[in-house]
Parts: structure tokens; C-alpha cells; sequence
């Protein structure tokens, strides 16, 4: 029996820092949802959900930039639609204009209806999205993955060369045939639009999906390293407690042993 050191209260005292130590980690995991709260509980994990979390984070901007691209190709869409059915009204007004049985008077009627529908589809080629000109023969450039280095070149829709004010002849009482020819080839040029419009929409709503369905795989693998499991660490928690508790009244037992020595010197 010694007073000077007491090897049972240092060997409780250490338990129960070891004990206290494992209740806070646990409660710190609990608290967070994280089970690498701090770098030394998974150095390995930490570095590879870094990364991840980096490309998560492309990965989104990637589909922004996708998003706003489709707005893009749908706006274009949208006005060559209208510039469709002006074109289809003009091509109307050149067939009336050959009627022989109208006199000069009514093709001149006609002439400003049509004059007035070149000039919208003349308009219709200056419109911009966002500053950016939505009818010229430059291709659009859009990034397809997180690394920006796959680039997807949309169709240059250049309006202005195909029916624009310049490529049709004004409608007159001499030259109604060769406006209403000219009218047929821009109709035809304008559908061709649409339909490479709609495969540049097609291949960016595929790309979205595609980075879409990316952008959840790479959470769910970040989860996996990073997100604590409740049920399992409750448990823990639950033992550490017991232990912090049973090890502190453990420990005022320990501490009280040397006092049996005062009953061999009394």
C-alpha cells in the first residue's frame, strides 16, 4: 500500500480522457452529419471528397452553361417559327400578285403587306440573347464537360445571308414571279434551320441528362466517404457516454483507495 502514487487513479484518469475523447468526436459527428469532422479521421477520404466536391461544383457550372445554351437554341427556334409564317404569308402575297384579273392598284396592296413582312424578317435577323447576336454565320461554342475541354459546336444559323431583306426581291408589279421564287428558297432555307436547330437541342438536353445524372453519381460518392451513419454512430455514442460516466465514478473510487492507509497509522 502506497500514498505517493496512485496507479489505479492514473490508469481510470487515463480511461476516461481515452472515454471523453471518443464522446466528443462522436458528438461532433452526430452534430456535423460528417464522420471526417477533423483531417486525421480519414486523411485519405478527405482528399478524394475535396476532388470530388471540386468537380460537383464544375459539374454545375458545366450545366449552367448547357441551360443557358438551350435557352439560347429555343429563343432562335422561337423566331425562326415566326419568321416561318411571315414567309409563308409572302409566298401567299407573291401567287395573288400574278392574278391577272388585279389591276395595279391591288398588287400595290399587295406590295405593302409584303414589303412590311420582308422588313420583320429583316428585324428578326438583328436580334440578340443576352448581347449575343442570335442570327450570324459563327458557330456557337459550348463546353460538354467539367474539365472544359470537349467543346460542342452548335449550327450557325445565319438569317440574314438566307431571308433576310437582302435576298428578296421587293414585290412589284413586274417581278411578282421572282419574288414568290425567291420566297419558296428562303422557306426552304428557314425550315432547314429549325431542323438543325433542333438537333443542336437535342444534343444539349442529351448533354444536360448526361451531366446531370454525373453531377448525382459523384454526390452519392462523396456521400459515402463523407456523411456519418446515424444509427451506427448513435450507438457509439451511446457506449462512450456510458463509459465517461462509469469511468468518472470509477476514477472517485480510485482516487479514494489511499485513504485506507490512515486506518494503519491511526
Amino acid at each position: 500500500m502506497v500514498i505517493n502514487t496512485n496507479s489505479s487513479a492514473a490508469r481510470g484518469a487515463r480511461f476516461l480522457s481515452e472515454s471523453t475523447s471518443n464522446l466528443q468526436r462522436s458528438l461532433a459527428k452526430l452534430a456535423s452529419g460528417s464522420k471526417i469532422v477533423d483531417p486525421q479521421d480519414d486523411a485519405a477520404g478527405l482528399a478524394v471528397s475535396s476532388r470530388f466536391d471540386a468537380q460537383i461544383n464544375r459539374t454545375e457550372a458545366t450545366r449552367s452553361n448547357i441551360g443557358n445554351a438551350i435557352s439560347f437554341k429555343q429563343t432562335q427556334d422561337g423566331y425562326l417559327a415566326k419568321v416561318s409564317k411571315a414567309l409563308d404569308r409572302m409566298s401567299e402575297l407573291g401567287v395573288m400578285a400574278q392574278d391577272a384579273t388585279k389591276t395595279s392598284t391591288d398588287k400595290g396592296l399587295y406590295k405593302l403587306e409584303f414589303d412590311s413582312l420582308q422588313a420583320y424578317v429583316a428585324g428578326v435577323a438583328t436580334q440578340k440573347f443576352n448581347g449575343v447576336t442570335l442570327f450570324s454565320s459563327a458557330t456557337l461554342g459550348v463546353l460538354q464537360d467539367d474539365l472544359g475541354t470537349t467543346l460542342f459546336s452548335a449550327a450557325a444559323v445565319d438569317l440574314a445571308a438566307s431571308a433576310g431583306g437582302t435576298a428578296l426581291t421587293v414585290l412589284d408589279t413586274t417581278t411578282p414571279k421572282t419574288a414568290s421564287d425567291l420566297v419558296k428558297t428562303a422557306i426552304d432555307a428557314v425550315a432547314s434551320m429549325r431542323a438543325g436547330v433542333g438537333a443542336d437541342l437535342s444534343r444539349l438536353m442529351m448533354t444536360n441528362e448526361h451531366l446531370s445524372v454525373l453531377s448525382e453519381n459523384l454526390q452519392s460518392s462523396v456521400s459515402r466517404i463523407k456523411d456519418v451513419d446515424v444509427a451506427v454512430e448513435s450507438a457509439k455514442y451511446a457506449k462512450y457516454n456510458i463509459l465517461v460516466q462509469s469511468g468518472t465514478a470509477m476514477l472517485a473510487q480510485a482516487n479514494s483507495l489511499p485513504q485506507s492507509a490512515l486506518r494503519l497509522l491511526s
